[in-house]
């Protein structure tokens, strides 16, 4: 029986009947390369498990890419400043990209990533296609996923909380309260971290024996203006909630602001839960009651993850979720 061959670009090209030159501008993200020959060579590369060698000479550039889907929230910038302190203890600098979609990062930004040398990416909410993840090997470029959108693919590196946990905390809270009627509005369906978060109150009121009233669980979008979207809904509600659980600080924002609009004040006559604990969530008014995720410190873990792994490491778990903290403050308060 013959040795097995050593994947190699030349052995590549050959399954694919394309040139090696053609091969590595499949690699480094060249954009000059037809659609069906690139999707094959990709396919090939995945199948292959296709890792480019690295030389004596490939020494660290002291760069971290973090790539966002979207960047404008407070919950970004904690993202950016866990990241930027990891690689600061590491010698390295971050660079920022930003998509501007959920689709997950395509092949604009891997040719701006191939222009650049950079020693691991770390992707922040988002999805990431089995293209990119093929491209991102075969070029020995580490690479994690900070809170993934989607169930992430075996073998991929993620980073997120226990926003089960969170969840069930944040209701439990509410119960022990006196509350019966709470509301929760969650993030995006497809965000496994909201559904998430969503089951989590839901196995508290099963726990407590309280029924779940469907009208009390709305989508949101975990920003500001959903919060007060939803928050309006539920408050428009025949038998409005006494409590709503927000699946994140600046959504618990919006209910406020949705609950003086109705005169309505917090905790008196609606007490409310957020998710996160961003540096607002204390000075706002009231404080508010929140479930506390590790933000800094999973985009800190991340961003070492990938450092460690462009030395040669392999880390201890594939996915990894930090503890999540109820903080109680002062916008939650006993019913009745």
């Amino acid at each position: 029986m013959s040795a097995k061959r050593r994947v190699t670009i030349a052995l590549i090209a050959e399954e694919a009947g394309v040139s090696i030159p053609t091969v590595s501008k499949v690699i480094n993200g060249r954009p000059e390369v037809a659609p069906a020959t690139r999707h094959r060579v990709e396919r090939l590369l995945q199948e292959h498990g296709y890792q480019r060698r690295i030389s004596q000479d490939d020494t660290p550039a002291g760069l971290v890419d973090v790539v966002f889907a979207e960047i404008e929230s407070p919950w970004a910038m904690e993202i950016v400043r866990g990241a930027e302190s990891a690689a600061h203890e590491a010698g390295a600098s971050v660079v920022i990209s930003v998509l501007h979609t959920h689709a997950g990062p395509g092949r604009d930004w891997l040719e701006r990533l191939a222009a650049r040398r950079t020693d691991g990416v770390v992707i922040v909410a988002s999805k990431l296609s089995t293209g990119i993840q093929a491209q991102l090997s075969a070029r020995s470029l580490p690479f994690a996923v900070v809170d993934p959108e989607g169930e992430p693919a075996p073998g991929v590196v993620s980073v997120g909380a226990t926003n089960w946990n969170g969840g069930l905390a944040a209701t439990r809270h509410l119960l022990e309260l006196g509350h019966r009627r709470i509301g929760t509005i969650s993030g995006p369906a497809d965000m496994l971290c909201s559904q998430a978060r969503v089951d989590g109150y839901r196995a508290a009121l099963e726990t407590a024996g309280v029924p779940i009233a469907p009208e009390l669980i709305r989508r949101g979008t975990f920003l500001v203006e959903s919060g007060h979207d939803e928050g309006h809904a539920l408050l428009s509600l025949d038998e409005p909630p006494t409590a709503i659980f927000a699946g994140s600080d600046l959504m618990a924002f919006g209910v406020f602001e949705a609950a003086r609009q109705r005169g309505l004040r917090v905790p008196a006559d609606l007490s409310v839960v957020g998710f996160d604990d961003l540096p607002l969530a204390k000075s706002a008014w009231p404080p508010l009651t929140t479930v506390r995720q590790p933000l800094q410190e999973m985009a800190a873990l991340a961003t070492r993850t990938v450092l460690a792994m462009g030395r040669g490491e392999v880390p201890d778990s594939k996915r990894v979720e930090l503890a999540t903290e109820l903080i109680v403050r002062e916008s939650t308060a006993a019913y009745g």
